[in-house]
């Protein structure tokens, strides 16, 4: 969209008036924004803010937060700042990296990231060196340029050098270096579409259009670097005794020699522990296994008893077959049983006969015949039943 760079002020420095100022406006050549854009695929990372600096040439006119909600011209995005140190890259800081990017319509979002210098003097020791926090930085979805050795208390030669408009951060105060509130300042200037037209403002012949450069984010809750280093702090010996495990030496993990000795043992007692339980484990699961085969071998037994009784009633209950003995004296001859069945219904025989030969072939044989009534046999003794 072209925009008029506007020349409000006469040579002395004094506002003109707004007639003065329109036929100004009306000479003025037009440019064209050529700001980056933001990053609209994601198949590289973010560059740094030194490899592709803004050289837009058209002049860097100052948003209100209303303008900037309405939404800008595709070649004006709204350029936000946010910094941090970003150790430990967590997902809190990939959120308030997201509240950010989407608090205006069209962001191009700028983090900055201080030093290892800068961060050792007013912070602290950090995990991450100041490369790999730069790189973190660079692979999140939400960057679209990467600011190194960014400052630790943001300065008006900064924020106009990289065109910044508005900087985000939680609302609540970062006291360090020496202040309450790093973002202190920020929070309490203003930013003006031109600084033309608050002095204009000032000498009664405009209204001012100004608003606040601080844009609050929301911190999220219960994740933040000091707590994963807690945590790690609080687990040492587990961690120490694992990387022990993995092959780091006792100096690379800063491990005193006794110390050393009693993770190592710790570790042999934690195998056999766990020997011993694998061992239990599979006792239990043989033990099983052996109950379900004999509760297998049970009910087949019972299945073969069943049909064992069945066949014996079948052979000599009330209505199964009765044995018919036929005696043969003849020696040498064979014992032999002949079952004649019934013709009745039921398949079940009425009588056997039972036949044994003793004696030579030329013997007369003599047959023993005991039938089932025993009205037929009256030398037979009835059976008592």
């Amino acid at each position: 969209m072209p925009v008029l760079a506007p020349d409000a002020e006469s040579e002395r420095g004094i506002p003109r008036s707004p007639s003065e100022a329109r036929r100004s406006e009306e000479a003025m050549e037009e440019l064209e924004h050529t700001c980056p854009q933001p990053r609209l695929t994601l198949t590289a990372p973010a560059p740094f803010a030194d490899e592709t600096s803004c050289q837009c040439q058209a002049p860097h006119e100052k948003l209100t937060i209303a303008q900037a909600r309405l939404g800008t011209p595709v070649d004006r995005p709204v350029r936000v700042y946010a910094d941090g140190i970003f150790d430990l890259f967590h997902s809190g800081h990939a959120r308030a990296l997201m509240q950010a990017k989407t608090l205006f319509p069209n962001s191009y979002l700028l983090v900055g990231v201080c030093s290892d210098d800068l961060t050792h003097k007013f912070k602290g020791f950090t995990v991450m060196n100041e490369t790999e926090r730069y790189e973190a930085l660079r692979h999140c979805r939400y960057v679209d340029e990467v600011i190194r050795d960014a400052p630790w208390t943001l300065t008006p030669e900064f924020l106009e050098k990289h065109k910044i408009d508005f900087v985000a951060h939680d609302d609540i105060p970062y006291s360090s270096a020496g202040s309450d509130d790093v973002y202190k300042h920020i929070k309490e200037a203003a930013t003006c579409r031109s600084a033309w037209s608050c002095r204009a403002f000032s000498e009664g012949f405009l209204f001012p259009l100004c608003s606040g450069m601080f844009v609050p984010t929301q911190r999220t809750e219960g994740i933040s670097t000091s707590d994963i280093i807690t945590r790690i702090v609080r687990d040492y010996d587990v961690y120490a005794r694992r990387n022990l495990q993995r092959g780091y030496t006792a100096k690379e993990l800063n491990v005193s020699f006794i110390n050393e000795k009693k993770y190592r043992f710790q570790n042999q007692v934690d195998k056999m522990k766990e020997k011993v339980k694998n061992v239990e484990e599979k006792s239990k699961e043989f033990v099983y296994k052996v109950e379900e085969k004999s509760h297998d071998l049970i009910q087949k037994w019972e299945e073969k008893s069943r049909e064992f009784i069945g066949n014996f009633l079948e052979l000599f209950g009330p209505d199964g077959a009765w044995p018919s003995i036929t005696y043969d004296p003849t020696p040498g001859a064979p014992a032999k049983v002949e079952t004649s069945r019934s013709p009745f219904p039921g398949g079940a025989a009425r009588h056997s006969h039972l036949a044994f030969s003793t004696g030579s072939p030329q013997q007369p044989r003599s047959t023993c015949q005991i039938s089932r009534n025993p009205a037929q046999q009256p030398n037979v003794r009835p059976r008592r039943r």
